[in-house]
């Protein structure tokens, strides 16, 4: 995901951060910003419990790149309201 830029982190990390919303059932509580720092923040958490499990994140691609930014943000998403309850 580092190649593709900081463009490409907003996008796929807002897309990805509105669909763990709307999974998760926060969307009515965020906003668009909110939706695009869960997602760029579950990318990041994404990519690293992957890492952890010896997956290869860099050379997954687009597709892989996005999937690993949504299960990244419904497991902070999860965390979240875990904490909040």
């Amino acid at each position: 995901m580092l190649g593709m830029g900081i463009l490409g982190w907003i996008i796929i990390g807002g897309l990805a951060g509105w669909i763990a919303s709307k999974i998760k059932g926060t969307d009515a509580q965020q906003g668009i910003l909110l939706n695009v720092i869960v997602g760029v923040v579950g990318g990041l958490l994404g990519g690293f419990l992957l890492g952890l499990f010896g997956v290869d994140v860099v050379g997954g691609g687009l597709i892989f790149s996005f999937l690993t930014c949504l299960l990244g943000a419904v497991i902070l998403l999860t965390i979240v309201n875990a904490v909040r309850k």
